[in-house]
């Protein structure tokens, strides 16, 4: 890995249209057929780009009761375990409905309802991924979301992966669609004859899913533009550099694209990381994805100290951040941005990913500096209520009509006067 000395900024943007500049060409074009043409769309570019040959899109409850009988028995046990901790700390997320009571027997309230329909996007393709059901699904049941659809690209047998069914079984979906890519976005979005539209999108993907949930937003809400994943390691002299460049390669494994990068006030672990992660990397079975992610996005950043480190941290707003440091919880609490931290050398990134409760779908590119993870709030969504009585129009109308005018908004001011004159209701 490349070591420099750390300057004041560190940039790692990366574009969703970085891997090929004709994705959205392409995007635009699927999501046009889609809204034409329907399923048939879809079951013509599920056998273009994934090599299956479908005749139906929905999968069914024996497929999902087969691959359940056929799995694991304690991997069945560990996702139930993994999703009984997301259901417990998304549960602490839920909000009440906030009553204001005023006076002369009026009030105002903020009301919080759960969206109709959501659908989730489990990625496919390289690998599985039934932890992305899990992060994606738990948050929208719980926040009481009445429907939700998980779409996934099929393999060439016209199957998804066993154990993303599991996951939607342990989770508590049951309407799952084999579909993926751009086309499955453009379905949620707009609707085919299989599958219903939905009110909002979530969960990450390759460069056509994410393009594509830009181009459908404001017909439908989404999560985020995810961009490829991303980690930040603040380190000191007393981390170790195999646990370190495993950190890394963690990251690195995910996608080409993906960020590793280290700030550290030791040269000799700097030099330490560089050597292991190049030893580690001829080990590893995704090292051709792994290597070009660190050969074009893997940085060692030698810092003058961790306050620099911190500084840098705050600026580069990494979707990851891990603090191996000698007090790792007091250098926490001075970062502001990031999409999720993790504290100490036994708390590596994947405890996030999988098991400890917290989500995975988290802000990538600097958006940790204005944007949050995904949680229960992004399944509901706040109406604000007002109740005026006859007494309380009566104290305030005057005070509304003269803001009114102020904006010379006369309807508006007319519109609140026009109950002056006692129509014998008091509602």
């Amino acid at each position: 890995m490349r070591i420099e000395k750390l300057t004041n900024t560190i940039s790692l943007l990366r574009s969703v249209e970085q891997a090929n500049a004709d994705h959205l060409t392409t995007v635009r074009e699927v999501i046009t057929d889609v809204r034409k043409n329907g399923d048939l769309a879809l079951f013509r570019y599920t056998e273009k780009w994934d090599g299956a040959k479908l005749t139906s899109l929905k999968v069914t409850k024996e497929e999902m009761d087969e691959a359940y009988a056929n799995f694991d028995r304690q991997l069945i046990g560990d996702l139930e375990e993994a999703a009984a901790n997301i259901r417990v700390f998304h549960t602490e997320q839920v909000r009440k409905q906030i009553d204001f009571p005023l006076a002369n027997n009026s009030y105002i309230q903020y009301k919080i309802s759960p969206l109709d329909a959501v659908g989730l996007y489990v990625p496919g393709g390289t690998a599985a991924y039934p932890s992305s059901v899990l992060m994606n699904a738990i948050p929208a049941l719980v926040a009481g979301v009445g429907r939700v659809v998980i779409v996934s690209p099929p393999s060439s047998n016209g199957k998804l992966p066993d154990s993303v069914l599991v996951a939607a079984r342990i989770a508590g979906i049951t309407e799952i669609y084999k579909v993926g890519g751009a086309q499955a976005i453009a379905a949620l979005a707009y609707g085919t004859e299989s599958i219903r539209a939905v009110d909002k999108i979530t969960g990450p993907g390759n460069s056509f899913v994410a393009l594509a949930k830009r181009e459908v937003f404001g017909r439908v809400a989404i999560d985020m533009i995810a961009g490829p994943s991303e980690i930040t390691i603040i380190a000191d002299e007393t981390a170790y550099a195999d646990e370190v460049a495993a950190d890394l390669l963690a990251q690195a494994e995910h996608d080409r694209f993906a960020s590793s990068v280290l700030i550290t006030t030791s040269e000799t672990l700097a030099e330490q990381v560089s050597s292991e992660v190049e030893r580690q990397l001829k080990l590893l079975p995704r090292e051709e994805i792994a290597r070009a992610s660190i050969e074009n996005f893997g940085y060692i950043y030698i810092a003058e100290s961790l306050e620099q480190a911190v500084d840098a941290v705050n600026e580069l707003a990494p979707e990851h951040l891990e603090i191996i440091t000698k007090q790792p919880e007091e250098l926490s609490k001075k970062i502001k941005h990031a999409g999720a931290i993790f504290i100490g050398r036994f708390s590596s990134e994947p405890v996030g990913d999988y098991f400890a409760g917290t989500n995975h779908v988290l802000p990538t590119n600097s958006t940790a500096r204005f944007s949050s993870g995904l949680c229960v709030d992004d399944f509901v969504k706040k109406t604000s209520v007002v109740y005026y009585s006859k007494e309380m129009w009566q104290e305030q109308y005057p005070k509304i009509a003269r803001l009114a005018r102020l904006e010379q908004l006369e309807g508006h001011a007319r519109s609140v006067e026009s109950r002056s004159w006692d129509k014998g209701d008091s509602q």
